[in-house]
Formats: C-alpha cells, sequence, structure tokens
C-alpha cells in the first residue's frame, strides 16, 4: 500500500507530504485546486514520462518520492531478478532537473523506468477519469475475463509457446519465401559447378600446357636442329669431336714439358667428354620429339577451356577456379539441405500448433466457465448501483488463427434497460452507466488480483446522489482488503472515508500555491456541508453533513 507521498517543486506544489492509510481516502477540493496536479505527481513516481514545464521554480530539481509497504506481496523475486535491495518499506523516487533530465531511484539505487513501471504496475491502479474507454478495448476485457478465470499460470505458459510459434513461423516463411528462388539459383550454381568440375583444374597446368603446345607445334623444327648438332659435334668426319680428338693427341704430347701444359691437356680432355655428352643429348631428344597432331589438338584444347573460364569468371589462376568451384560445391550442398531444414521447421510447427491448440482449448473452457460467474457478479453490483434492469453479458466465440490470448475473440455487451438489445457498451450506455460499469469490474477484478492499492479519479462522474452513496458503499467494502483512494465532489461519497484529503489553493503576491492538508473530524462536517449547499454552509447542511459521516 503507498504509505506516504512527498512532492517538491512540482507544479502549483512547493512542497507537500501526504500520508495515506489503510481502507479508503477521499481526496475533495474546488475544480482547479490541484487534485489532478497530486495524481499527476504520483504518476511520475510509477513510471509516467517527466517534462520540464512541471517545475514551479525552474531554478530548482523536482523531486517526487512515494513509500509504499511492500512486506506482504511476496516481491522479494522482483528485487532479486532486478538487482534491487529489498526493503519492506519500499521508496521509488523521481528526480527532474531544469535542464530537463529525469532520473529514477528505487530504494535509492538508480533504475530504469521499464523496471519502475513494472513494480508500480504490482503496486497500485490508477483509474483515471478516461479509463471508462478502456471498457471497449479487447486487452482489457480478456484482462478482466482471465482474473476472474484465474488462468494466470496456463496464460503465462501459453504465451511462452505463442511466441515460440510465432518465431518459428517467421522463419518457415522467410524459407518459403525464398524457396522458389533457391531452386533457380541451384540450376545455375550446377550448371557453372559441373562445367569447372569438368575441367578438373590443377594448380599450374595452363602454364605447362602453353609450354607443351609450343613444344608440339615447333616439332619438326626442333628435330631439324638437334640432328644438326649431333652432326656437328659427333656425326660428320670433320665433327668437332674428331678435330678435338687430334687436339688432344698434341695436348698430350706436350704434358710432359711442364704443369702448365699438363692442365692444358686436361682441360681439353674434359671438354671432348662434355661434347660427347651434348651430342648423345641432342640424339636423345630428337628420339623423343615427335609431331603428334592429336596430342597437340588436345592440350590446345584445354588451354581454350582454361581461357574461356579465366575470362568468364573474371580470374587468373587456377587456384582461382578451384576455390570457384568449391564455392558452388558448397552452395549447391546448402540448397540441397534446405528442403531437409524446411521439413524440421514444418514438423516443429506441427507440434507447437497441436501443444497451443490443446493449451488454448483447456483456456477457452476455463474462460466459458467462468463468464456466468462474471455475468452474475456485475449484475448483483449494478443492482445495487440503482441499475436493476441492466444485463451484462460476456460474448466468447471461436477464432481460427493463435493470437496472443489463444484461439477466443470476446466482448463485453451491455444492456441497461428492459427489453432494450445487447450492444457494445460505447453505444448503449451513458457516461454514468460506465462509470458504474466500470467501478463494478475494477472491484470484482481487484478482489481477485489482490492489488495493494487502487486511485479513482471521479469514479462518481455523471450519477446522481442516491448512486454515489451506493459508490461510497462499495469503495468501502473494497477498502476493507485492500488501499483505496477516491477524488471525488460528491458529498455522499466523500463522507464514506475513513480518511479526507482536502486539496486547496493560496495565493501569495508572486504566485499561487497549492496545499493539501489532512482534515479533523470537525473540518470533515465543514468540508461536506459546503458540498451539501452554495456559499457559507447553513445549519441543515451542516446537520446534514453530520449525519452522513455517521
Amino acid at each position: 500500500m503507498l504509505k506516504q507521498l512527498s512532492i517538491k517543486n512540482y507544479a502549483l506544489i512547493e512542497e507537500s507530504t501526504i500520508y495515506f492509510p489503510k481502507g479508503l481516502t477521499v481526496i475533495t477540493g474546488e475544480t482547479g485546486a490541484g487534485k489532478s496536479i497530486l495524481l499527476g505527481a504520483l504518476g511520475l513516481v510509477l513510471g509516467n514520462r517527466a517534462e520540464t514545464d512541471v517545475l514551479s521554480d525552474k531554478t530548482k530539481k523536482c523531486v517526487v518520492e512515494g513509500t509504499f509497504d511492500i512486506s506482504t506481496y511476496n516481491l522479494k523475486d522482483f528485487f532479486t531478478t532486478n538487482d534491487i535491495d529489498f526493503e519492506n518499506e519500499t521508496t521509488l523516487r523521481r528526480e527532474i532537473s531544469p535542464e530537463g533530465k529525469s532520473r529514477a531511484f528505487i530504494n535509492d539505487s538508480p533504475a530504469n523506468l521499464s523496471v519502475i513501471k513494472e513494480l508500480a504496475e504490482r503496486l497500485i491502479d490508477v483509474h483515471s477519469q478516461h479509463e471508462t474507454l478502456l471498457l471497449n478495448q479487447t486487452s482489457f476485457q480478456f484482462r478482466v475475463l482471465d482474473a476472474f478465470a484465474g488462468i494466470k499460470t496456463e496464460l503465462s505458459g501459453y504465451r511462452s509457446a505463442f511466441s515460440e510459434y510465432q518465431t518459428i513461423k517467421k522463419k518457415l516463411n522467410e524459407l518459403q519465401e525464398k524457396e522458389a528462388q533457391l531452386k533457380k539459383d541451384l540450376d545455375y550454381f550446377k550448371f557453372q559447378f559441373n562445367e569447372l568440375e569438368a575441367l578438373s583444374p590443377k594448380e599450374n597446368e595452363s602454364e605447362q600446357l602453353e609450354k607443351e603446345s609450343e613444344t608440339l607445334e615447333n616439332a619438326e623444327t626442333i628435330k631439324g636442329n638437334l640432328s644438326s648438332i649431333f652432326n656437328v659435334v659427333n656425326g660428320d668426319a670433320e665433327n668437332i669431336v674428331a678435330q678435338l680428338n687430334s687436339v688432344k693427341t698434341i695436348a698430350n704430347q706436350l704434358a710432359k714439358y711442364g704443369e702448365e701444359f699438363e692442365e692444358l691437356s686436361r682441360r681439353i680432355n674434359s671438354s671432348l667428354l662434355e661434347l660427347k655428352d651434348i651430342a648423345e643429348e641432342a640424339a636423345a631428344l630428337e628420339d623423343k620429339t615427335v609431331f603428334n597432331q592429336e596430342r597437340l589438338q588436345t592440350v590446345n584444347e584445354r588451354l581454350d577451356s582454361y581461357n574461356r573460364l579465366f575470362k568468364k569468371h573474371g580470374l587468373k589462376t587456377e587456384a582461382e577456379l578451384i576455390a570457384l568451384r568449391n564455392d558452388f560445391e558448397d552452395k549447391i550442398g546448402s540448397i540441397e539441405n534446405f528442403d531437409e531444414e524446411l521439413a524440421k521447421l514444418q514438423k516443429q510447427l506441427k507440434d507447437i500448433q497441436a501443444q497451443l491448440s490443446k493449451e488454448a482449448s483447456a483456456i477457452s473452457a476455463e474462460r466459458k466457465k467462468s463468464i456466468p460467474g462474471i455475468e452474475t457478479e456485475i449484475k448483483k453490483m449494478l443492482e445495487t448501483l440503482s441499475m436493476p434492469n441492466a444485463q451484462f453479458k460476456v460474448e466468447c466465440k471461436a477464432r481460427e488463427e493463435f493470437n496472443a490470448n489463444g484461439l477466443d475473440d470476446i466482448r463485453f455487451v451491455f444492456s441497461a434497460n428492459k427489453g432494450s438489445e445487447f450492444k457494445e457498451l460505447h453505444k448503449v450506455a451513458s457516461g454514468g452507466e460506465l462509470s458504474r460499469l466500470m467501478l463494478c469490474i475494477k472491484a470484482l477484478v481487484a478482489k481477485l488480483t489482490a492489488l495493494p492499492a487502487i486511485i479513482f479519479d471521479e469514479i462518481d462522474t455523471g450519477v446522481s446522489g442516491d448512486v454515489a452513496d451506493k459508490i461510497g458503499t462499495i469503495l468501502q467494502q473494497m477498502g476493507s482488503d485492500m488501499q483505496v483512494i477516491s477524488i471525488t465532489h460528491l458529498p455522499q461519497l466523500a463522507s464514506k472515508g475513513q480518511n479526507h484529503l482536502f486539496v486547496y489553493k493560496t495565493d501569495t503576491k508572486e504566485k499561487t500555491i497549492s496545499n493539501i492538508k489532512q482534515l479533523s473530524k470537525e473540518e470533515r462536517v465543514v468540508e461536506i456541508a459546503k458540498m451539501l449547499s452554495t456559499g457559507k454552509p447553513t445549519e441543515a447542511a451542516l446537520s446534514n453533513a453530520k449525519e452522513l459521516l455517521n
């Protein structure tokens, strides 16, 4: 429950601390006195957006701090998860600097607004004047029905599975969209791969083929030249070897006349051996050199294939062709595995659909089981609020596709008078009727969810004095189980509070200031008497106020 709200430098409030006890607290005051300002300040603590125009003094920072007793609301896990120190009396604080910077704290530890909001949703429900519009929103209607059905755990499990279902379905849709293009790509990749695979490139082969082609094309010339070499060196009668043999004989004769002649003889012998070897090598090469037209054609065709593929793919080396072939092979393998992945996802989707269908059916059954109880409870409450002929119905129909709420479509419909057709709320209910209906629903949900506190901002809008008295009785009953705070303009409701806060304005020379104070028993009599009359309270009004309070 909310124990205390401290406000500094917010709008018309310079500095104020308000205490909130258990039970029903009513807040009254003239229109424009600052009741909405009080709610705005509380909204900051609960994580609402901050604006610099709320600063009363633009040179100072605004600080709003709310203290909550959370000792009995099982929130320790929340604090542990968010790495925040748990305290039985927890403080939420917002600070807004003159420069517009906003800071948030939980128990003096800096906190993100998202964490503040999540915690606030577990602590207090603020019902604004325009919240009756929620009655027509599907999300709100599901929250009401599901709270009454008591299916929080089941919904949590279903929504976890639904999130997985959406992920799988999205991935499957993406793959199916790619399928046609991938099939086209597969044909292209296979053609390119087969062409490269047929060549079966080897590193540096094209260079070797070019040399072989040149040799084959000039085989006759090479053969003739080799034959000439042999003949000149060791073939004809007047060959070099024969002549060098004569020189060798002369040199051998000179060798006995000194070492230098002996060295000369050795060199001539060495040259003779080398020339004989050259002649033999030339003869051997001549024998090996054969003009082979068929081999030449084969070599040139392979060279052409290399050059064509080099040009086609903008490459220069066999290593690049080999890498490209391997890349095409990988892509083909990936696409051929696509069907397997698609089948796997389809099976996963089928399995999760079966799970969702089972869980959604169980949720739907619990909802339908709870509907008569909701309708009965709200009818009883509407009767106490002077709407004896009002009928409230929850329509629940099956839907085809899964969504976050299962396989149900629901709709709240209403009939205010006997014989009237059931229609959607905004089409048949007046402002006052919507306020009463919303109060019934909020009272019902608050009891079921055991929320620590709830605030009503003029829930009595558009109702008469007698109905306001009955609304006050319902709020009073709610206050026995939880903390209820109600802003009101009607004395009948104001008299029901165990605690009464009065909001008023005072004027100084410089500005107008909004103030809040807790009324004593005597002050309450006067305030409610003012609400019953115009101008200065009469004796009759004061007497009536005392009667209302008693």
